[in-house]
């Protein structure tokens, strides 16, 4: 159980991998939300492939959906459909990675032998619905779900890089696109973690003047941000207008990334490549990125507060353009 969101989904890949490399004929299904299905199969995969790598069957389940319409008739016949669908599966163990009320309900439809969760989930109450809580002690999310994970068979399970499909047309799409080039991602879940789209576009400029391609992520509903960034760099950064089947095999190709605390930053981290990371209200130890070769910028001053402000937050705002240029630059450099 890991309905959402991208980077949520992300941070609990390396785990399910991690099992999966342990156990390879054991049969694991993964319960998301539908818009998060391309993180872990292609459309019309319907076995365990390049295609979906890691599980054996996706359960689409569409909670947010269901909760602007609890009593409408899609809602019930979506739930009806899910319980058959889990209990179908005779699974021995459910794993609530989510940690809330929501998933934890669910996943006590699969009827499963075991159900584990952390302590301390997420949301408290939501431990109440657990058989098994496994007490965590990582710093980061990656290594608390581990923790959890060790927990179905006593494994030490070691971090592994997620398994993300692969689709073939995405592939050679995104082979098209010149090399090298730079993925800006400047979206954020909200205003208090957005670095300002001036600094994006300074620092497009600057990547452009020293050789290189620069394309901006488009997410949902960051057309605005993009087509700042486009206009203020006068031109040198493209819009990438992408599926998340695309953006995978667009990050895969990219020599670095530079985002904040946001789904596709931590996609370039599940695919091991260079990223410069910009933090502000959210604390990089936690769920920053995990591995491979990557620059975290935050002020020293600023404190893990999850509060939906629209503002960027104080100390985002001392990063500047020459400090990204710095680092991104080392990193294209090859430098450790």
């Amino acid at each position: 159980m890991r309905l959402s969101a991208m980077g949520d989904i992300l941070h609990a890949l390396p785990a399910v991998t991690a099992l999966r490399e342990a156990h390879p004929v054991w049969r694991i299904g993964w319960a998301v939300e539908p818009q998060w299905k391309p993180l872990l199969a292609t459309e019309g995969a319907v076995a365990r492939g390049p295609a979906m790598p890691l599980v054996d069957r996706v359960h689409v389940i569409p909670a947010r959906r269901w909760a602007r319409s609890p009593l409408g008739l899609k809602t019930l016949r979506d739930v009806r459909r899910v319980r058959r669908e889990l209990r179908e599966e005779r699974y021995d163990v459910c794993i609530d990675l989510q940690g809330a009320v929501r998933s934890a309900v669910i996943a006590k439809w699969a009827h499963a032998k075991r159900l584990i969760g952390e302590d301390r989930p997420r949301e408290q109450a939501a431990r109440w619905f657990f058989k098994e809580r496994v007490k965590t002690h990582g710093v980061h999310v990656i290594e608390q779900a581990m923790e959890v994970m060790n927990a179905v068979a006593g494994d030490a399970l070691p971090a592994q890089l997620p398994l993300l499909p692969v689709d073939a047309e995405a592939e050679r799409k995104a082979a098209l696109i010149t090399s090298p080039f730079v993925l800006l991602n400047p979206g954020a879940g909200w205003g208090a973690k957005r670095w300002p789209v001036d600094r994006y576009a300074a620092v497009a400029k600057r990547l452009r003047d020293a050789g290189y391609h620069v394309m901006v992520n488009v997410g949902p509903g960051e057309e605005r941000l993009t087509d700042e960034i486009e206009r203020a760099s006068e031109g040198a950064a493209d819009p990438l207008r992408s599926s998340i089947a695309e953006l995978i095999a667009v990050t895969r190709r990219a020599a670095l990334v530079i985002g904040g605390d946001t789904g596709p930053l931590h996609l370039a981290s599940a695919l091991s490549r260079p990223m410069v990371g910009i933090f502000g209200p959210t604390d990089p130890a936690r769920n920053g990125p995990f591995g491979g070769r990557f620059r975290v910028l935050r002020h020293p001053e600023s404190k893990r507060d999850h509060s939906r402000h629209a503002k960027p937050e104080a100390g985002l705002l001392t990063i500047s353009p020459d400090a990204v240029m710095d680092a991104a630059m080392e990193l294209l450099r090859g430098k450790q």
